[in-house]
């Protein structure tokens, strides 16, 4: 996977993200439409700390590749 489409995913789960916040109703939380945003937000975050990981563990690999 390339850097770029790392970065597009990124973004994507950034505006995922801004999207679920607007359908939450922050008086009842869990209840309705709210906990679906709510898992939204969460799923999106799990997706975005696993493509940082991701990158992160590349650059391990591309220094350990030059020593």
């Amino acid at each position: 996977m390339s850097k770029t489409l790392s970065f597009v995913l990124i973004a994507l789960g950034i505006a995922l993200i801004a999207y679920n916040v607007t359908l939450v109703d922050f008086k009842n939380p869990l209840e309705g439409d709210s906990i679906i945003a709510i898992i939204g937000i969460l799923a999106s975050l799990c997706a975005i700390v696993l493509l940082l990981t991701y990158l992160t563990s590349k650059k391990i690999q591309k220094k350990l590749n030059e020593d």
